[in-house]
């Protein structure tokens, strides 16, 4: 039962990469994970109102490294994500973020109260 599973899968991905013509297109959720700040400081990435789950990433792209905040729940999803988008040697180093807020209540904005009669 195993072994038809794997031959049916190698198969596929191999017709998809036959018939694919546009660059490998990356998206976060795919991954569990939510950019925040993308090629940005670390000046502006050390903001103490950002959630405490989320994570430093430093990766090289055409010679230049950049910095990126993003949520995720596993370093190891963050890193496939980013090898995936800029391929091997990319990604440089991951760290925890600066944020000090519950993730929870990160970004929750409170209902509006309705008028009393």
């Amino acid at each position: 039962m195993g072994w038809p599973f794997m031959t049916i899968a190698v198969g596929a991905r191999t017709k998809m990469a036959e018939g694919k013509t546009q660059i490998n297109r990356v998206l976060p959720h795919e991954y569990g994970c939510e950019i925040l700040l993308e090629r940005t400081t670390i000046e502006k990435a050390k903001d103490s109102s950002l959630p405490n789950d989320a994570y430093l990433i430093w990766y090289i792209v055409d010679g230049e490294e950049c910095i990126d905040l993003t949520r995720c729940a596993k370093r190891v999803n963050l890193f496939d994500m980013y090898y995936d988008k800029y391929g091997p040697g990319a990604v440089q180093r991951i760290d925890f973020g600066y944020g000090r807020v519950n993730p929870k209540v990160w970004g929750y904005k409170q209902p509006d109260k309705k008028k009393k009669r």
